[in-house]
């Protein structure tokens, strides 16, 4: 076994014995890895106690273990109860690495020390104006946009899938966001479905449905993107979906809730499992497309109900995790009146499709900045999904060239994190031992790893 490997299989025997103790500490931030001084960073610092008589809690937040940020004291019932305490740091006057380091005594006893890595660059934008990680959806929902690469992806092994990890990690994507774990037939219309009747296809080994994927090679690619992400200390966002596109009704919520939960008691243990991404989409307008007035009312009222109990749901299994949602820009003033009570129980709202937004509607830039004072009334993230591809006469997807891609990260300069959708079959490592889609991902590949460089000079 390498040194590597030994080090990552300690990481994570340590984490499996935090998991099975009767206390669940956890530490993230919002943003994660490098920002700028221009944002404020979230931390989050997540407890649970699952004894069955209650606990103190003490708590220290550090930053670089020289000054204290937070020193709080709390007490938890016994029986499952959660807690999250939040900080927010501004970055201004921060500039170089930086560490948060979380002290927790339980009952007067020291039982956990959480530490977190960031960098902070000087600039006068939100942005670091490159993308800062990607989707990696294990197979293309549609065999028409993916024509060009489902084929390929099909054919992908477990050690292919941390292969490509490795790829994201080579051009400073850190961060994975897993599209989703189930395959589900149903384009719209999951309200006619039931727990029991749902004929979705599992992307891993899951217990709740027997049905598998058997058009893929790879075992388990959500076990081997994680592990992989925890030997480069990046960051995965790990897809709960789907139960069927634009669906936030009650059945949805359940399903979404029992997913959730088989997936942190399978993969909880993995230091890079980073957030919780809901996969269903939706239009910007928060109504699926429906002209039904009732209609829309029905859905808008259905997804503000469905992140409020989801993030509720999802404190009780690891409280300081963030949830994403992936909205397209358009339509945004129809519903301004439920963002605001949607993003208060969403962590993270990712939009996309602001390159081509429809006449008679915002620009893509007005949509940005309309999204960004929401988020900021919200106390919510806004970052980015940028689609790195185009669409043939055929509607199959190709790379989008990048003189493009260095435009929208040039104009929309509000995000504080760049994802983009996607890395498989539209960025392609040329070194990989498999292709995945056509050449121009490989051209694509070596022209945006030539503007890191280019971006490398221009800022020291």
């Amino acid at each position: 076994m390498t040194k590597r490997a030994l080090t990552a299989f300690l990481i994570c025997l340590i984490c499996c014995i935090a998991c099975k103790s009767d206390n669940y500490v956890g530490l993230s931030l919002v943003p994660y890895g490098t920002v700028t001084d221009q944002i404020t960073l979230d931390i989050r610092a997540g407890f649970i106690n699952e004894s069955k008589a209650e606990a103190n809690f003490d708590v220290e937040l550090w930053l670089d273990e020289q000054t204290l940020l937070e020193k709080t004291n709390f007490i938890l019932g016994g029986g499952v109860q959660n807690y999250c305490l939040k900080y927010s740091l501004p970055t201004a006057n921060l500039c170089g690495d930086k560490q948060i380091t979380l002290k927790v005594w339980k009952n007067g006893k020291l039982i956990r020390t959480e530490r977190e890595n960031f960098k902070v660059i000087p600039s006068n934008l939100r942005t670091d104006r490159q993308i800062d990680g990607a989707w990696c959806g294990i197979y293309h929902w549609s065999e028409q946009e993916g024509l060009h690469w489902n084929k390929d992806i099909a054919k992908m092994s477990d050690s292919q899938w941390k292969e490509l990890v490795r790829a994201m990690h080579n051009i400073r994507m850190d961060a994975v966001v897993i599209q989703e774990v189930f395959r589900n037939q149903e384009y719209v219309g999951g309200h006619d479905m039931t727990l029991d009747t749902y004929t979705g296809k599992a992307f891993y080994p899951s217990k709740l449905y027997s049905a598998r994927m058997d058009n893929i090679c790879a075992k388990d690619p959500v076990e081997a993107i994680l592990s992989q992400a925890d030997e480069l200390d990046m960051k995965v966002m790990v897809g709960v979906g789907m139960w069927a596109w634009f669906d936030f009704s009650p059945m949805s919520l359940e399903w979404h809730k029992a997913v959730a939960k088989e997936l942190w008691e399978m993969y909880g243990h993995h230091k890079s499992f980073y957030a919780f991404y809901i996969s269903e989409e939706c239009d910007g307008s928060l109504t699926t497309y429906d002209p039904d007035p009732a209609v829309m009312q029905r859905r808008k009222a259905e997804i503000v109900h469905f992140f409020k109990e989801m993030k509720k749901y999802c404190a009780t299994l690891a409280p300081d995790k963030p949830l994403m949602l992936a909205t397209n820009s358009m339509n945004i003033t129809q519903s301004l009146d439920i963002y605001p009570q949607l993003l208060q129980n969403l962590d993270v709202l990712c939009p996309f499709g602001f390159a081509r937004m429809p006449e008679n509607d915002l620009t893509g830039k007005e949509a940005a900045d309309l999204l960004q004072s929401l988020c900021d009334d919200a106390g919510s993230h806004l970052w980015f999904d940028l689609e790195a591809f185009l669409f043939n006469p055929d509607m199959s997807l190709y790379p989008k060239p990048i003189d493009q891609i260095i435009s929208e990260l040039t104009l929309l300069d509000n995000f504080e994190k760049v994802l983009t959708y996607q890395f498989p079959g539209v960025f392609n490592d040329p070194n990989m031992s498999i292709q995945i889609g056509e050449d121009g991902t490989v051209q694509l590949f070596l022209d945006y790893k030539d503007y890191l460089k280019a971006l490398d000079e221009s800022n020291k």
